[in-house]
């Protein structure tokens, strides 16, 4: 019995050495293919910006003159109203790697201005269409939660607020539709999205 103890204990370390092993060759291996990347990256020329994605904030889509009273709706009216005027992009997805890769060193850092411009997008958007929806304005919400989906919003509320309205109404289209772009988020939060939909929406 001892002998058979000790014979486990052995086969036990050497199984976790080997592990370990190919742990740390998993990681030394993709911290090259990080650096060798970045060191590509870091030489690569700036390149023209014409190709990106611009956003454009559609206002007249949205119930700009309901509830100003609200300080909160006309601090999201305001902003939405100051981001009309700037350069939006929403890069989710990309590493400041691949944009380096794709337009150059030289530009990293007025594109991560345009993806902080849409971050401030999506959560100006889900604030004002959430207010709404808590005053009773829930019908005059779905436009502004609507246009943020079309934009690529990674916010899970979003999503979960379009399919109640969507479900109250006998919508199935278009939750079916809502869990196609939630697919093709290039976002962590994909997967919990389309789960989520999938499961108690569908």
């Amino acid at each position: 019995m001892k002998y058979y103890i000790l014979a486990s204990l052995i086969i036990f370390s050497i199984t976790i050495y080997h592990a370990i092993r190919r742990s740390n060759e998993i990681t030394a291996r993709d911290e090259k293919n990080f650096w060798d990347r970045e060191n590509q990256a870091n030489s690569v020329r700036k390149k023209s910006l014409d190709s990106l994605n611009y956003l454009h904030i559609p206002m007249d889509r949205f119930p700009t003159s309901l509830l100003t009273d609200n300080p909160t709706i006309r601090e999201c009216i305001e902003t939405l109203t100051q981001l009309a005027t700037r350069p939006i992009v929403n890069l989710t997805g990309q590493s400041n790697t691949d944009l380096k890769l794709q337009y150059g060193t030289a530009n990293i850092t007025v594109l991560s201005e345009y993806d902080q411009n849409y971050t401030l997008l999506a959560r100006t958007l889900q604030t004002w269409a959430e207010t709404l929806i808590k005053e009773g304005c829930e019908e005059e919400a779905v436009p502004i939660l609507e246009y943020a989906v079309e934009t690529g919003s990674d916010i899970s509320k979003t999503y979960y607020l379009l399919a109640d309205y969507y479900k109250r109404n006998q919508r199935g289209e278009a939750i079916q539709a809502l869990l196609e772009k939630a697919s093709a988020l290039p976002s962590l939060n994909q997967k919990v999205i389309v789960r989520t939909l999938s499961e108690s929406y569908l």
